[in-house]
C-alpha cells in the first residue's frame, strides 16, 4: 500500500510503495508511453488516454487524459535526469494546477523479507519506489491533492507491474 507525506515546509510530497518486481521492470512501466496509458488511471476517476515520451535529458513528455467529469486534461514537462533503472526526474506542468513542479522517481532494489520479517506477502526481490514532487511553495491544498493522487497512481503501477500478463 502506498503512503504519502508532505514535507514540513509544504514544498514537497513524498510517496512510496514496495513493488514485487525488479527496478528495470518498474522503470519500463513509467518510461514507456504505451504501457503508461494502460495503467495510469481508473474508470470513473481519471485516466490517461494518450502519452508521448522522449526519454532523455532535455526530451519532452506529455500525457493527455479524461477526468471523472468527462473533461480533458493534460500534464507535460521535460526530462531533467534519466538514469535507468534507478532514477527518472522531470518537470510537471498540468492543465489543472498553476504549480510548475519537479517529479523525481527513485527506484531502489530490495528484498521482500527485509521489509516483511513476519512473513512476506510477496516473494523474491522487488523495488522500493519513491516519488518526490517538489515546488508547491507552501500551497498546502495542491500538495495534499497531489499526495492523494500519488498514492492512487503508485497503487495502479503496483497492480500493473505485478500482473504476470503485463
Amino acid at each position: 500500500m502506498a503512503t504519502s507525506t508532505i514535507t514540513p515546509d509544504q514544498n514537497a510530497v513524498i510517496a512510496e510503495i514496495f513493488i514485487a518486481a525488479p527496478p528495470a521492470r518498474v522503470f519500463q512501466a513509467i518510461s514507456d508511453p504505451t504501457q503508461l496509458q494502460r495503467w495510469w488511471g481508473q474508470e470513473g476517476l481519471y485516466h490517461v488516454t494518450k502519452s508521448t515520451m522522449d526519454v532523455r535529458p532535455g526530451g519532452k513528455w506529455r500525457s493527455d487524459g479524461v477526468g471523472a467529469d468527462g473533461k480533458s486534461f493534460y500534464v507535460h514537462g521535460e526530462y531533467l535526469e534519466v538514469d535507468p533503472p534507478r532514477r527518472l526526474v522531470h518537470t510537471w506542468v498540468s492543465s489543472y494546477d498553476t504549480a510548475k513542479t519537479v517529479v523525481r522517481w527513485e527506484l531502489e532494489p530490495q528484498t521482500v523479507n527485509a521489509l516483511h520479517p513476519s512473513g512476506p506477502k510477496k516473494s523474491g526481490t522487488g523495488t522500493m519506489v519513491r516519488v518526490t514532487q517538489e515546488g508547491f511553495a507552501g500551497n498546502l491544498e495542491s500538495a495534499k491533492n497531489h499526495g492523494e493522487g500519488w498514492k492512487r497512481v503508485l497503487g495502479w503501477l503496483e497492480a500493473f507491474v505485478e500482473d504476470p500478463k503485463n
